[in-house]
């Protein structure tokens, strides 16, 4: 996970983790509606995308066109797929996150300002 090239950001994790989660149905406005839905985040549908491309440069997503449809006005969608890579760096995320959580101290009270 570690070099520039191989850093994530939240949003990207987040993002990575709703495309595998969406599978087959992954495209930029289901996406954005999990979003909501998982997390009660509302974005634009251009910060969507700016991830999505993002994501697929580096590897960790792939695309296809899903055909014209009457609906989009003869517009077609474009899929998303996890990608290995992209799999293994959220198990890479993942592993690292679990790893930093078993370093909490057990029955250590913690103290949340407001």
């Amino acid at each position: 996970m570690k070099g520039k090239g191989n850093y994530i950001g939240e949003l990207e994790e987040l993002v990575l983790l709703l495309v595998g989660i969406l599978n087959d149905d992954a495209y930029a406005v289901s996406v954005l509606q999990e979003m909501k839905d998982q997390t009660g985040r509302e974005l634009n549908i251009s910060a969507i995308h700016a991830v999505l491309n993002r994501l697929e440069e580096k590897g960790w997503l792939s695309s296809n066109m899903g055909g014209a449809t009457e609906e989009r006005g003869g517009r077609r969608k474009r899929f998303y797929q996890l990608t290995a890579s992209g799999k293994q760096m959220l198990d890479e995320v993942k592993s690292q996150r679990d790893q930093l959580y078993g370093q909490l101290p057990v029955g250590v009270s913690y103290s949340f300002s407001s």
